[in-house]
């Protein structure tokens, strides 16, 4: 048996979600959640837990910000990012950063059952659209996208700048001190050549990165 838990901020998609794994003979939902910070909550409390079903845009505390504390706290625990962003936008960056593997929600609902089967037995789950992302990715003559070589504290930062939050929010959320934060906005705005918060907004649309 596979236990699993689902966090998203979205009550109707955990149920579907419950509802469709209880119909799979090998899976089993041992908890939900639907933040970062009650995700990070779950995994310290909950010992039987083998793949995380989790969503990236959360109110507060998102999945971006806590799949590094998970991943630390819990490294033999499997993530797997559902999300309504595009492959493109995220997964080869998350997948970096300790994601076991990446779908869209728009997937057929098989192949989430799929991907929980190959990260549960201790694989990462490379769908078909992130194996044509590598395969760009490895063919390109550049380096990529500036926001691809930022380190997950950097990119985590530069998300919730990018969002408007102040340092002070950030701060909080990440727990860390508002100096450390301006460390990284420093450190991030000179890998990708930006000047100003609004720069950093304006590429986060730009590459679709933020709604």
């Amino acid at each position: 048996m596979i236990n699993i838990g689902v966090v998203d901020d979205h009550a109707i998609v955990r149920t579907g979600l419950r509802q469709f794994f209880s119909e799979q003979v090998d899976l089993r939902v041992v908890g939900e959640a639907a933040s970062g910070r009650e995700a990070i909550d779950f995994v310290r409390t909950n010992r039987e837990l083998d793949v995380l079903v989790l969503d990236l845009s959360m109110p507060g505390q998102s999945g971006i910000d806590a799949l590094a504390m998970i991943r630390a706290k819990a490294p033999d625990v499997g993530i797997l990012i559902l999300s309504g962003y595009p492959e493109e936008h995220y997964a080869l960056t998350l997948i970096r950063q300790g994601a076991s593997g990446y779908l869209n929600k728009e997937c057929d609902p098989m192949e989430i059952v799929n991907a929980i089967r190959t990260i549960a037995v201790g694989r990462r789950y490379i769908s078909p659209s992130i194996a044509e992302l590598l395969a760009q990715q490895l063919n390109r003559k550049e380096d990529g996208e500036p926001h691809e070589h930022l380190s997950e504290r950097e990119f985590q930062v530069f998300l919730k700048l990018a969002r408007g939050e102040t340092a002070g929010d950030i701060a909080r959320d990440l727990s860390l001190s508002v100096k450390t934060v301006s460390t990284y906005r420093t450190r991030m705005m000179e890998k990708m050549s930006l000047a100003s918060n609004s720069d950093l907004t304006y590429y986060a649309v730009k590459h679709k990165l933020i709604d």
